[in-house]
């Protein structure tokens, strides 16, 4: 590992979402100790989708630029380029809005009473933007790292599932559905309703 590393944020990777663009920085730069990622969209897009933690996470956004709007709990909060918006309250439901072109924002996030660990998420949400060998190689890595650990396993299973069914990969798909179902069976109700393996379902 280097002795420190430099980049500026839009020379991150630019990973898009529905109406949003994911700045991967924890994975730039092989961040172990609290989770961090870039989010960027411009005007009337959606900067953070809404959510609660339930992961448990205390979370900080900075707004680096442009102008968001943040919607904490049901209230309107402006946040111009330089705000910072702390949430120690993991059940606050947060959402966040540019109001301007090219406004980025920074997430950092991390367990108050124990170490981080990152999430599949960053792994599957990579893979779904990638070129099809690249997305199930992206899935295996996090397979690897995640190995016998639930419910992390049983997340990128059936991921994986749904990716090689998108490719045409039927039997693939189906051993990995399976698999996910297996080890979390509340899966099945949700690939029941999902387009890319509903037909899988056993």
């Amino acid at each position: 590992m280097k002795a420190y590393e430099v980049a500026h944020v839009d020379e991150l990777d630019r990973v898009p979402a529905e109406d949003f663009e994911w700045r991967p920085v924890r994975r730039r730069f092989g961040i172990e100790s609290f989770g961090t990622n870039g989010y960027a969209a411009d005007a009337g897009g959606r900067l953070i989708e809404e959510h609660n933690e339930g992961s448990g996470h205390e979370e900080l956004y900075v707004i680096l630029t442009g102008r968001a709007r943040f919607v904490l709990d049901g209230e309107e909060v402006d946040a111009p380029a330089g705000t910072l918006v702390f949430i120690p309250e993991p059940t606050v439901l947060r959402e966040a809005f540019a109001e301007e072109d090219g406004t980025t924002g920074l997430a950092v996030g991390g367990w108050p009473d124990k170490p981080f660990e990152p999430s599949v998420w960053e792994w599957f949400f990579e893979a779904y933007a990638q070129p099809i060998d690249e997305g199930v190689a992206t899935i295996t890595e996090a397979l690897e790292r995640f190995a016998g650990r639930e419910p992390q396993e049983a997340a990128l299973l059936y991921h994986l599932a749904c990716i090689e069914s998108r490719a045409g990969r039927v039997d693939d798909a189906r051993a990995h559905l399976e698999q996910a179902i297996e080890r979390r069976p509340n899966l099945r109700e949700r690939a029941n309703n999902d387009p890319d393996v509903a037909s899988l379902v056993t």
